[in-house]
């Protein structure tokens, strides 16, 4: 059994991470997912607290077939020293086989501890991404294709895309 770890901000939880855990899933028995800047909401960039991300997160699983027997979530406050963020990292996780990541930043601390790391393909970036979504709701553009049906409805349900217009207005001023 191989575990990996994934880590993402997930603001919001979109098409391009679930391409990526069912890739993750491919080759291991289950996937950490981890929540970065989990303390982080609010703000223009961050929109989402680590509840609603992870809630985000569970929605679009379930709603795919994927069990909770096959991940879990874990919400990661930054660490501001990136000599120690591994070791943060691996403090709040179960033990873990294998790192996939796009970042570079997170490729290079993660094999300087000598894990495996491994890329994941991108699923067409240029529309399944945080920024594109925030953009969209900012300019009144449709975002529901950015996000599986169930975020769709979870952010619309609990006026998440309005406080998200709202904060980058408020960034713009």
């Amino acid at each position: 059994m191989t575990t990996a770890l994934y880590v993402g901000r997930f603001q919001p939880f979109h098409h391009g991470h679930l391409h990526s855990i069912r890739h993750v899933l491919k080759d291991s028995s289950e996937v950490v997912i981890v929540i970065g800047s989990a303390m982080t909401s609010h703000q223009a960039d961050n929109p989402f607290t680590s509840g609603e991300r992870i809630e985000m997160i569970h929605l679009a699983l379930s709603d795919q077939g994927i069990g909770r027997d096959k991940y879990q979530v874990i919400p990661a406050p930054d660490v501001e020293v990136h000599s120690v963020w591994v070791a943060h990292i691996e403090s709040l996780c179960p033990p873990f086989d294998v790192v996939y990541t796009n970042e570079p930043l997170t490729s290079r601390l993660f094999a300087e501890e000598e894990y495996e790391v491994r890329r994941i393909p991108f699923l067409r970036r240029n529309i399944y991404s945080g920024t594109e979504f925030r953009k969209r709701v900012l300019e009144n553009e449709d975002w529901r294709e950015i996000v599986p049906e169930p975020v769709a409805g979870f952010l619309a349900e609990r006026g998440l895309t309005e406080r998200t217009r709202r904060l980058n207005l408020s960034d713009r001023l």
